[in-house]
C-alpha cells in the first residue's frame, strides 16, 4: 500500500494510532522467504496487551527467513473505509494484503471475538471455510484458551493448535516450508501437520448427530490420530519470551511490562478454564525473571512491572523474587504490581515493601458470597482469610481493593448472593476500623460480578446455566443489598452476552453455520456493549433451526459424549467427574501442592513435576 493511501484511510477513522505501526521495537526484516501474519480479532489496545501474541511474535521472527507480522480486527470505522476504497485488510509491519502470507494465524482468547475473525477473512478476500480455499490461499490457523472446544469454529480453520505454542509455531512453519518446497498438495500438507503434537486439522473429522444431539466423531483420514493431544512446554525457564516488547504508541490495556513467572495453577477452582487447560505448574527461575524485567524496562522505558501468572501469590520464590526486583526498580521509580492476587497469600511484608515505590491496583477474587459455595467451587479460602488480607493492605497504605465474583454458580441461593454484600460490607469495616491517622482516604470498595458460564475442560462441564432472568433477578438483589456498603462500587456484566458465551462455549460444530448468519445480520465486536445485536444473534439462531438455550441452559449428562472431546486435554473426564460429583457434596479438594491429586491419570509421572515428590 502507498503512502498515499494509507493517509487517506488515517483521516476516516477516530484513533489512527491503531493502524500506523512503526512502534517502538517493531520488527524490520528485509530478507525472507517465509511470511507469518499473527492476527488478533479484536482492537489494536486489547491485542497488543495479549502477552501470548508478543511471545509468538518474538519466537516466529527469531526464526532465520521468517517475517511474523500483525494485524488487528478494524473498528467499524475502519472497517467502512476499507471497503469504501476497495483496500485490503493489511498489516502493521509493511502494510500487506493477508492474502500475500504463507500462513494467518489467530489467537482466539474469547468466544465473542469470532465475527471479527470472519470480519478479517472477508476483508482479505479470503473465503470462510477451509473447504472452499485451495493451496492458492493463505494456511489459516488459530490456538489460543477457545482451541479446547474448537468445534464450533472448526470449519473455517485448516488447522487449529492446542495448547502451548512456542515449541508448536516453528514446527508448523518447518513443516508448511518443506511441504510448498516438496511441492506438496493442501491434503499432504495437512496430514504431515496432524502429525505434530497439538495441531488438530478439522477437515479429517465428521461429527455424528443422533436426536439433534452430537454423537460421535468419525475419523475421514485414518492416520489423523484419534484425539489430539494438548502441547505443553515442559521446562517454561528454558523457553523464549518476549524479547525486545513492543512500545505503542496510545495507550493499550495493559500498558506495562509484564513478566510471566509461572504457568499453571495447583489450586483445582473448579470453574477455571484456565486452572484447568494450563496444567501442568511450571516456574520460572528467579534470576531469570529478574533478567527479563531488566531488560524489558530498560527497552521498553515502562514505569510499571506486572508479575504476570493465574496466581502470582504461589510463586514458590516470590517472596525472595519481589524485593529484588523493587530495589532494582526503585531508583527509576518503576513499580511492580501483583494481579489476581490470592486471598491466603501471605504477603504483608510484600505489601508494605511495594508501597515504597509507588501503589499499584489490589485485586482478590473470593469468587462466592459465602462459605459453603467457596467449597462448592473448592476455591479454598476462608473470610477471614480475605479479612486478614486486606487489613494488610490497608494497614500498607492502600486505601481501596477490587474483588471479583460470579453469580449463577452451582447449587447458589439467594443467601449465597447476598453475602457477597454481607463481605463487601465486612472489608468496608476492616479499613475504617483503622485509625484515622494510619488510613488513607478516599475508600472504595470495587464488587466486579460476572455471570458464571459453564466451560468447557472443568469440573462444570455439565452443569447448566442460569437463566437470564435468574440472573436479572440476582443482579437486582444483590445491588439492593450493596446500598449498605460504605465506599461499596458495584459493577455487573451484562448478563445477555454470558448466554451466547455459554452457547459457543460448548457448542459444536453446527454453530459455524450460526457465526455466519449472525455476521451477515451485521454482528460484530460482541463482546463491546455499544455493539453487540442480541435480536440479530437471536434471527441467526432461528434461521439455522437452534437456539441458545439448548447449548446454555441444557445439563449435560456425564455419561453423554461431548463435541470438544476429540481434544485430548491431558486431565482426564475421569477426574473432572470426580471433582463435579465432590462439588455437588460441598467437599473440598486438596492443593495440589499438596499431594498429588491424578488429574492426568497415569500420565501425571509424564508432565507433573508435583506426583514425583
Amino acid at each position: 500500500m502507498n503512502g498515499q493511501r494509507l493517509d487517506l484511510l488515517l483521516r476516516r477513522v477516530e484513533k489512527p494510532a491503531r493502524y500506523i505501526g512503526n512502534e517502538w521495537n517493531m520488527v524490520n526484516k528485509e530478507s525472507y522467504d517465509f511470511r507469518f501474519a499473527l492476527c488478533f480479532p479484536d482492537v489494536y489496545e486489547i491485542g497488543m496487551s495479549h502477552q501470548g501474541s508478543r511471545i509468538l511474535y518474538h519466537v516466529l521472527n527469531s526464526m532465520d527467513g521468517v517475517y511474523c507480522e500483525r494485524c488487528y480486527a478494524p473498528w467499524t470505522d475502519m472497517e467502512q473505509a476499507l471497503r469504501d476504497t476497495h483496500t485490503p485488510l493489511f498489516t502493521l509491519e509493511t502494510k500487506s494484503p493477508l492474502s500475500d502470507f504463507d500462513v494467518i494465524g489467530f489467537s482466539l482468547l474469547y468466544e465473542m471475538c469470532y465475527t471479527n475473525v470472519l470480519t478479517m477473512l472477508e476483508l482479505s478476500d479470503i473465503p470462510f471455510l477451509a473447504s472452499e480455499r485451495d493451496g492458492t490461499y493463505p494456511l489459516i490457523v488459530a490456538g489460543g484458551p477457545c482451541a479446547c472446544n474448537p468445534e464450533p469454529i472448526a470449519p473455517f480453520f485448516d488447522a487449529i493448535l492446542l495448547g502451548d505454542g512456542e515449541e508448536m509455531e516453528p514446527e508448523i512453519v518447518n513443516c508448511v516450508r518443506k511441504a510448498r518446497a516438496d511441492g506438496a498438495d493442501k491434503r499432504t500438507l495437512l496430514l504431515r501437520l496432524s502429525k505434530i503434537e497439538g495441531v488438530y486439522v478439522p477437515s479429517f473429522y465428521e461429527p455424528v448427530y443422533e436426536h439433534d444431539r452430537y454423537a460421535r466423531m468419525e475419523r475421514l483420514e485414518p492416520d489423523a490420530p484419534e484425539r489430539v493431544r494438548r502441547r505443553v512446554v515442559k521446562d517454561l525457564d528454558a523457553a523464549p519470551y518476549v524479547g525486545k516488547q513492543l512500545v505503542p504508541h496510545m495507550q493499550i490495556v495493559h500498558d506495562r511490562v509484564a513478566v510471566e513467572v509461572m504457568r499453571g495453577c495447583t489450586r483445582g477452582c473448579r470453574f477455571c478454564q484456565a486452572g484447568y487447560i494450563y496444567r501442568p505448574v511450571r516456574e520460572r527461575r528467579k534470576e531469570t525473571l529478574l533478567d527479563q524485567t531488566r531488560a524489558l524496562v530498560r527497552c521498553t522505558g515502562y514505569d510499571e512491572v506486572s508479575l504476570l501468572s493465574l496466581s502470582t501469590g504461589d510463586y514458590s520464590e516470590l517472596h525472595e523474587l519481589l524485593p529484588r526486583i523493587i530495589d532494582d526498580m526503585a531508583e527509576q521509580k518503576v513499580s511492580v504490581s501483583l494481579p489476581s492476587l490470592r486471598i491466603d497469600s501471605l504477603l504483608k511484608d510484600d505489601l508494605e515493601k511495594m508501597q515504597t515505590v509507588r501503589k499499584g491496583g489490589l485485586t482478590f477474587a473470593p469468587e462466592a458470597g459465602t462459605q459453603r459455595l467457596r467449597d462448592v467451587i473448592n476455591k479454598n479460602v476462608t473470610e477471614d482469610d480475605l479479612l486478614r488480607a486486606v487489613t494488610d493492605a490497608f494497614t500498607a497504605g492502600w486505601c481501596g481493593v477490587k474483588l471479583y465474583f460470579m453469580i449463577g454458580l452451582p447449587t447458589e441461593t439467594d443467601e449465597d448472593v447476598i453475602g457477597i454484600a454481607e463481605l463487601a460490607k465486612k472489608v468496608s469495616s476492616c479499613f475504617y476500623r483503622l485509625p484515622k491517622d494510619k488510613r488513607g482516604s478516599g475508600f472504595r470498595v470495587t464488587v466486579s460480578v460476572s455471570t458464571f458460564v459453564p466451560k468447557p475442560w472443568t469440573a462444570f462441564q455439565w452443569c447448566a446455566q442460569n437463566e437470564q432472568h435468574e440472573i436479572v433477578r440476582k443482579q437486582q438483589l444483590l445491588r439492593a443489598a450493596m446500598k449498605g456498603v460504605r465506599g461499596g462500587e458495584l459493577r455487573c456484566h451484562p448478563s445477555v452476552l454470558s448466554v451466547l458465551e455459554a452457547a459457543f462455549s460448548r457448542g459444536d460444530r453446527r454453530l459455524s453455520d450460526v457465526l455466519v448468519e449472525a455476521y451477515k445480520r451485521g454482528c460484530r465486536f460482541d463482546s463491546w456493549a455499544e455493539h453487540f445485536k442480541p435480536s440479530a444473534w437471536a434471527e441467526a439462531f432461528e434461521a439455522c433451526g437452534r437456539t441458545m438455550d439448548e447449548y446454555a441452559y441444557r445439563e449435560r449428562d456425564p455419561e453423554e459424549p461431548l463435541p470438544w472431546e476429540i481434544v485430548d486435554a491431558l486431565t482426564t473426564v475421569a477426574y473432572l467427574k470426580r471433582e463435579w460429583n465432590r462439588a455437588q457434596n460441598a467437599q473440598t479438594t486438596k492443593d495440589c501442592r499438596e499431594g498429588c491429586n491424578g488429574c492426568f491419570g497415569e500420565r501425571c509421572e509424564d508432565y507433573c513435576r508435583i506426583s514425583k515428590k
